[in-house]
């Protein structure tokens, strides 16, 4: 007699208190809890149920993991890889959930089988499939989660390096860091644009200071912010272009056509200048009290 599904289905049923303490141990064994990431009770909770699906999908018969029957199966799974992505485990202790089933349930079948060497390797075989299955789609389901994650940090991280700073009233600075991309143009034009028009700007000081290159494409992302900015009815001004960018520009055929300054100090007086304003220094310090 062959081995099929609902036989594991079976073996499972028989064995399950015995089934989980092994595989639990051997969890822990191999990952533990990663640095309290996971409680034990919480482990626990996720080995029983995941078994308890397991059991009831093999009693079916169905050999594809993507069928209905086992879609108690595949929630668990993709529910567990999430929660492990989120926690900052990796993709192989994500998948040791699945793979380290085998040795229990490998334990149960030679014991059942003792003797018959034929249906200890057509089930080892069988059951080798399925949870190979499972583990590839738990993985799958981690990597998409860690993309997520990915994603998300970057859109956070892009938010947080594009701050614009209120310098004088009608004044703005836009202070860039690193390289500017489409993805991160977009942002920093949305942040400027919005603070244009919730501040009443006529001025935006574009400072590229933090920018380590500026190529053909950098000059085109910050001419569609510039022209942007116009629309909205802000004068823009670019500065901290040093000596390196400046010939780099020139030897590209750069023209950003539009007024520049070496430093932030330097736009701010030319914008002060612009607003009717100026700064000038007290005949006398004024005490430290005061």
């Amino acid at each position: 007699m062959a081995v099929d599904r609902t036989s594991l289905s079976e073996l499972i049923d028989v064995n399950e208190q015995a089934i989980l303490t092994e595989w639990l141990k051997l969890l822990k064994q191999a990952v533990g809890t990663s640095g309290g990431r996971i409680k034990d009770g919480e482990l626990q909770t996720q080995c029983r149920d995941f078994l308890a699906a397991l059991r009831q999908a093999l009693s079916s018969g169905v050999e594809d993991v993507q069928s209905e029957p086992y879609e108690r199966v595949r929630e668990l799974l993709a529910d567990m890889s999430r929660s492990r992505a989120f926690q900052g485990f990796s993709p192989g202790e994500t998948a040791t959930f699945v793979f380290s089933l085998k040795q229990p349930l490998f334990e149960r079948l030679r014991h059942a089988h003792a003797g018959n060497g034929e249906m200890i390797a057509e089930g080892s075989w069988t059951m080798s499939l399925l949870l190979d299955q499972l583990g590839l789609y738990t993985v799958e389901v981690y990597q998409r989660s860690r993309e997520e994650v990915v994603i998300r940090q970057q859109g956070e991280i892009a938010e947080l390096s594009t701050p614009v700073v209120k310098l004088w009233d009608g004044i703005l600075a836009l202070p860039l860091i690193g390289t500017l991309d489409s993805a991160r143009t977009q942002v920093v034009m949305e942040n400027l644009l919005q603070a244009i028009v919730d501040r009443s700007a006529k001025i935006a000081i574009i400072d590229i200071t933090g920018v380590p290159t500026v190529d053909t494409l950098v000059a085109q992302h910050l001419l569609k912010t510039i022209a942007a900015a116009r629309l909205m009815g802000a004068d823009c001004i670019v500065s901290g272009i040093r000596p390196q960018i400046a010939q780099t520009m020139v030897h590209l055929g750069v023209d950003l056509n539009v007024t520049s300054k070496a430093s932030l100090a330097d736009a701010l007086k030319l914008a002060l200048h612009r607003t009717g304003r100026r700064v000038v220094a007290l005949k006398a310090p004024v005490p430290e009290a005061a």
